[in-house]
């Protein structure tokens, strides 16, 4: 049975490698070293709050989304990932706040659909 550590890092590896991201470049975007993503993916560190939600926004998903177990919400997360290989930290920075901000725009369309 898996940690919660090694389910994090398993689906953050997930991310990664399905946006085609190098270690090295999701660790310039979080500020750590490449050795830190390298703990978080293998569960050996528990990932921050901080960098699970700069992660979660820049995944296009729900901090929680990163506590994933079931294979069938996890395929369905990563369908909706773009590859960002040729993209340096200040581009994922700008991606991950406009996909934030698109996401909050849904939650609160929903909010109110409920409330008419």
């Amino acid at each position: 049975m898996n940690t919660q550590n090694e389910t994090v890092g398993q689906n953050i590896r997930l991310f990664r490698e399905r946006l085609a991201l190098s270690q090295t470049a999701l660790a310039d975007y979080l500020g750590v070293s490449h050795a830190m993503i390298s703990h978080y993916e293998t569960g050996n560190r528990p990932v921050s709050t901080d960098h699970l939600q700069k992660l979660a926004d820049l995944f296009g998903i729900d901090a929680y989304g990163l506590f994933e177990t079931d294979g069938a919400q996890q395929q369905a997360n990563l369908a909706f990932a773009f590859r960002a290989d040729t993209m340096n930290a200040e581009d994922l920075t700008s991606i991950a706040a406009f996909r934030r901000i698109v996401n909050n725009y849904l939650k609160m369309k929903k909010q109110l659909s409920h409330v008419s």
